[in-house]
């Protein structure tokens, strides 16, 4: 109990710091592997707090990583900074309203993901200098979690090696222990070439590229009757051919997210889409070319370190809200459906609670709920480092993820309280494992455990690179 006390006042005493630069982020939303500014604000607060620090890990160059203490267990503390294109919100009200026409916004909440995270390691920095035990705390900054498998590509360069635990966060709706349930998931791009003629005066030369991305599209769907149920498959057009009708398209391009349970079942069903794709090129007589973008492991639990972690979450209790993030929450719930508050209560395994906009609780440990059905690179890491996850309350129970109202909410009081207590149970289990060596071996073991039943195989070919993005203005 005293060092959990301690850390969290380490924590309250740097707290302003780091929601002004959640905000600061919240103003600057830059999509996957354009964070140059987000990165850079990250790195500033590094050196202002003193850490010894590293840019460019894995050859991303909007990644930075912190380093503080000597010696002793290696602690990593993940954060991320990276926004959602197409979801730009005026802050703090509860109406859809464009801060930007068209812009990026932060509708996952990273903002504060980094910020919290970041806070968390400074504190844990300043407990390993005023106690003067050995160990090191090291704060990664991840871009490109949305989609861009950054952390995937830090694994396999090497970046955690020598990480004897790893800790994170994720805004949420509801306080708890992350129950590591998340899809393996990939993402591929079909690439369609035919060839270009009129389509009225000679459409028997032309060779629909687009008619066969609609092929592949028509197949995949009546495919999805023949999957596992909690398989999931989804596209989106990145290149039509063209606006013009009166022109057989020679040229398309399609982006399928092919996700699974695990990576076997994902494996399975990129072969299954493939031959989708090879069919639609034979019936339309164009070509396809396949080119993986990214690849995310499912998430692999650690039972010392949740235990670990509830047990700081049941000490710390909920974040502090007040009326005023009351207020405000129920102002949101009031755009949203019951099946929105529904289910939030449903994936964390809890009866639905009248009149409570904001979550006043915590889980109990154990407690199963509906599976969550998305994908993280955090996955990666936890197939080679004993790793944990909380789930903070920062906005009201029910807020869809990637939506106009996370936007929105990211500034508000409920989100700097959500984010401050997310910092106290991240940095409370940081400390636990120093003062107890024992903690880690117990959680190498359990990740021991898992992967020599089914080692870690990288989900991405080893030619695939991260699609690194110019500077702006260079």
């Amino acid at each position: 109990m005293q060092n959990s006390e301690k850390i969290w006042q380490l924590v309250d005493a740097r707290k302003d710091d780091y929601e002004a630069l959640s905000d600061r982020v919240w103003g600057m939303p830059e999509i996957a592997y354009t964070e140059y500014r987000s990165m850079a604000e990250h790195r500033a607060m590094l050196e202002r707090e003193g850490f010894r620090v590293t840019e460019g890990v894995a050859g991303i160059p909007t990644s930075v990583v912190g380093e503080a203490g000597d010696g002793g267990p290696v602690i990593a503390i993940l954060g991320e900074y990276d926004a959602l294109p197409g979801l730009s919100q005026v802050a703090g009200i509860a109406e859809p309203k464009e801060l930007e026409r068209g812009g990026h916004g932060h509708g996952c909440g990273h903002n504060m993901l980094g910020s919290a995270a970041l806070l968390a390691a400074t504190a844990v920095k300043n407990y390993l200098a005023e106690a003067g035990i050995k160990g090191r705390v090291r704060y990664y900054g991840c871009p490109a979690e949305e989609g861009g498998a950054a952390k995937t590509f830090m694994v396999r360069a090497g970046c955690f090696e020598d990480v004897d635990i790893a800790i994170t966060w994720h805004p949420a709706a509801i306080n708890r222990v992350d129950d590591a349930q998340s899809l393996a998931g990939v993402r591929v791009d079909y690439t369609f070439r035919g060839r270009a003629s009129h389509a009225a005066a000679a459409p028997h030369l032309g060779r629909s590229a687009l008619d066969a991305v609609e092929l592949m599209n028509v197949g995949v769907n009546y495919m999805r009757e023949h999957m596992p149920s909690d398989a999931r498959i989804h596209y989106a057009m990145i290149d039509s051919g063209g606006i013009a009708p009166n022109v057989v398209q020679a040229f398309a391009k399609v982006r399928y997210s092919i996700r699974a349970r695990e990576l076997g079942g994902m494996n399975a069903l990129i072969e299954r889409v493939r031959k989708v794709a090879d069919g639609a090129a034979m019936m339309t007589e164009t070509a396809v070319e396949v080119k993986v973008i990214s690849g995310v492991s499912n998430l692999l639990g650690n039972t010392p370190l949740e235990k670990a972690m509830q047990s700081q979450f049941d000490r710390l209790g909920a974040p502090p809200f007040d009326a005023a993030d009351k207020t405000y929450a129920a102002e949101i719930q009031r755009t949203l459906s019951p099946e929105d508050i529904t289910s939030a209560y449903a994936r964390a395994g809890m009866a639905p609670r009248k009149d409570t906009p904001l979550c006043d609780f915590i889980v109990p440990y154990g407690t199963k709920g509906a599976p969550m059905m998305g994908s993280t690179d955090v996955g990666d890491v936890s197939w080679v480092v004993p790793t944990v996850q909380a789930r903070v309350a920062t906005h009201a129970i029910g807020t869809p993820g990637h939506s106009w109202q996370i936007t929105a909410q990211g500034k508000s009081g409920q989100a700097k309280k959500g984010m401050v207590n997310a910092a106290k149970v991240m940095a409370g289990v940081a400390v636990d494992a120093l003062n107890d060596p024992s903690l880690i071996a117990q959680a190498k073991a359990d990740l021991k455990a898992r992967t020599d039943v089914t080692p870690y195989v990288c989900p991405m070919p080893a030619d695939v690179q991260p699609p690194v993005q110019p500077r702006p203005g260079a």
